[in-house]
């Protein structure tokens, strides 16, 4: 079997199906699009919190497939292997969310895929996998699937993120440095061990077939809102506070020092205002201490992680979901998952005005203002909060928007994907790489 990935066989006796005839050849290919997949799923990130993940795996599982995820563990508690929903996660490393300098980083990177790497070999004898779905950053975890592929299986690399563009915003690096070059060899390289290529957003997809990938083979999923986690909740806080809400990571990216001065702006006409911050990460103590300098320690609370299963409640009960995002910065081209969170639950949403988000929403959809103005935020909010027609219109287009782009519309395609990539067989010379339509399930 070549190194470049024919059909994994359920049995000697199924290699012989697809053999040369052109007729048996089709029915084998029926066949694998038919039976129950065994799937693993490689991400470096905590199963739990990471919709993205959660959605494709679960949606294999519950169609009936095979389906491990190799995860980290993040908190106290690390139960190495557990069932959830069907899928079985193997937590092989724990996290935290300390990674000061890229060498530090990058040094967890390479123990995770060392691990996933022993993992896979380990896992291919016993479980024999149809299909490696890898998810990024980093992009060479792909790498971790040389066994599997190797035997036939094959493989996904799912871009999250642009990584030379991410590390370039998160540590200071310059575009043409010898460090982003080298990351974007490594971006191409990782892409030509694929057999398929899924991007986050349309921008990216751009951007990637451009410079790693033939358009053929990549496709677009953004991350759409799942309907099971975000179902519309009732609200159940009724205290007259105007509670504007970011959940996510603190990263400089996401402009959450400019949502902090601009609550300084919204107290003077709205004393009751409050931000609450979801989530961590690297800039957290800044913001604590820029909080603390313009005397808003009551009014911006810092409220940790939540678990993916109460994102939705916590939402509910927020008047205005903040997007404030950075557009001199990797955030301008870096799709915000809360907006349509945001809108499944009903809440209108006030974003910065980058290029990404001016791609998917209008006007209509989401309350816009020039990025890194802290005044414009806050008179962007004030306008929500004070003006029930502009709220109203705002919230029943946003439901609107979000049942429309819903994972519950969405999931077939890339079941459907699956589908192509392991009933494929392994093309001619002349035929070159397998064929997949670009952008599917794409906004």
């Amino acid at each position: 079997m070549s190194f470049g990935g024919a059909i994994l066989s359920l049995s000697p006796q199924a290699e012989t199906t697809t053999g040369s005839d052109p007729a048996r050849r089709v029915r084998g290919a029926e066949s694998a699009k038919h039976r129950h997949k065994r799937v693993c799923m490689l991400a470096y990130t905590a199963y739990e919190s990471d919709g993205r993940v959660r959605r494709y795996a679960e949606a294999l599982a519950n169609r009936g497939d095979h389906v491990d995820v190799i995860a980290l563990s993040i908190g106290t508690i690390w139960q190495r292997v557990e069932k959830l929903n069907g899928v079985t996660l193997y937590r092989v490393q724990h996290r935290k969310h300390d990674e000061r300098h890229k060498w530090s980083y990058l040094w967890r990177l390479l123990r995770f895929l060392f691990v996933a790497s022993l993992f896979l070999v380990r896992y291919q004898r016993r479980v024999r996998y149809d299909l490696i779905h890898v998810h990024n950053v980093p992009d060479f975890l792909v790498f971790a699937a040389w066994y599997p592929r190797f035997r036939g299986a094959r493989v996904i690399l799912d871009v999250h993120d642009i990584v030379p563009e991410l590390f370039a915003c998160k540590f200071g690096a310059t575009l043409d440095s010898l460090y982003i070059w080298l990351l974007r060899l490594i971006e191409k390289a990782s892409a030509a061990f694929a057999d398929h290529v899924i991007v986050s957003n349309h921008l990216w997809y751009e951007t990637l077939t451009s410079r790693s990938v033939a358009k053929e083979r990549c496709s677009v999923f953004i991350n759409h809102v799942d309907p099971v986690i975000f179902r519309r909740r009732k609200r159940t806080r009724y205290d007259g506070k105007l509670i504007l809400l970011f959940p996510g990571t603190f990263q400089w990216h996401q402009g959450l020092d400019i949502a902090i001065e601009a609550l300084a702006h919204i107290k003077k006409k709205i004393p009751s205002a409050e931000l609450h911050l979801y989530g961590g990460g690297g800039v957290e103590a800044d913001l604590v201490q820029q909080a603390a300098r313009l005397e808003l320690n009551g009014s911006v609370k810092f409220l940790g992680g939540v678990p993916y299963e109460r994102i939705a409640e916590v939402i509910a009960n927020a008047d205005i979901g903040v997007v404030p995002k950075r557009a001199n910065s990797f955030g301008n081209q870096a799709y915000s998952t809360k907006i349509m969170e945001f809108m499944s639950q009903g809440v209108p949403v006030v974003a910065s005005r980058t290029k990404i988000d001016c791609f998917y929403y209008d006007d209509s959809l989401v309350r816009f203002f020039a990025s890194g103005d802290s005044e414009a935020l806050a008179e962007a909010v004030l306008s929500v909060a004070q003006d029930n027609t502009l709220r109203e219109n705002l919230i029943a287009k946003g439901l609107e928007y979000a049942e429309r782009n819903s994972w519950r519309h969405k999931y077939q395609s890339y079941l459907d994907l699956v589908d192509r990539l392991v009933a494929a067989t392994l093309p001619s010379p002349r035929m070159g790489r397998l064929g997949v339509e670009s952008k599917v399930g794409g906004a």
